[in-house]
């Protein structure tokens, strides 16, 4: 008997213990940081003097406003304050933009909750991707409506933003798609607009780790 009332006795001391161990488990180890890098905090390379000459400090989104698949003024403005995720495509893309769009539905609905991410992609080619056809292309991928934009506006000023901008390569194929030469990123865009990340849109690995750190940034303090 008397064996028995130990053996009782250690198992409802182990019991009260439970939640101080607990504590102590996630107070200690329990907070895993994670360190979301800051693009181009002195600035970007601009050898050529292609783009606006920088004072080599961190480099931010500049301005730009364009049109999106619903004849609504989007841009800069619209991203204060939000986690947005960018590409650069065109509607007749014969190679990556299929690819791409598949990988951006999934981010597109991996947050379709969430109001603090959204998503612009920005055409390559806007005399083509008028408003109409990108509100096409948007039914097509599910895109859900104030979530995911599909933006065009004037041809120089985009391409001036994907290459000084976004700092991603773009030559424009003048209405052939086989001759545009574009990128497969898609772009992670903080709150306070600094580029924190670019990831492969053309494969699953790339997009869930967008994914992943998109979360990061939405419920952390980086």
């Amino acid at each position: 008997m008397r064996s028995l009332r130990i053996l009782q006795g250690l198992v409802l001391v182990c019991i009260l213990l439970i939640p101080t161990l607990i504590f102590l488990f996630l107070k200690g180890f329990g907070k895993n940081e994670f360190n979301i890098p800051i693009f181009y905090q002195n600035g970007v390379d601009n050898p050529f003097q292609e783009c606006p000459v920088s004072d080599s400090s961190q480099h931010y989104i500049p301005e730009f406003s364009f049109i999106n698949q619903d004849g609504k003024p989007m841009g800069r403005a619209q991203m204060t304050g939000k986690i947005t995720i960018v590409d650069f495509f065109f509607t007749s893309c014969p190679s990556i933009c299929p690819v791409m769009a598949k990988e951006m539905e999934r981010v597109n609905d991996h947050f379709r909750d969430e109001s603090q991410v959204q998503i612009m992609s920005i055409s390559l080619d806007p005399s083509y991707d008028t408003p109409q056809i990108l509100k096409d292309y948007a039914e097509e991928h599910h895109a859900i409506p104030g979530k995911w934009n599909f933006l065009a506006g004037s041809k120089e000023e985009i391409f001036q933003l994907a290459r000084c901008g976004f700092v991603l390569p773009a030559l424009d194929g003048n209405g052939v798609p086989d001759d545009f030469v574009h990128s497969d990123k898609f772009i992670l865009i903080d709150d306070k607009g600094r580029i924190r990340g670019y990831y492969s849109g053309t494969t699953r690995e790339g997009v869930d780790l967008l994914i992943l750190e998109t979360k990061i940034l939405l419920y952390g303090k980086d």
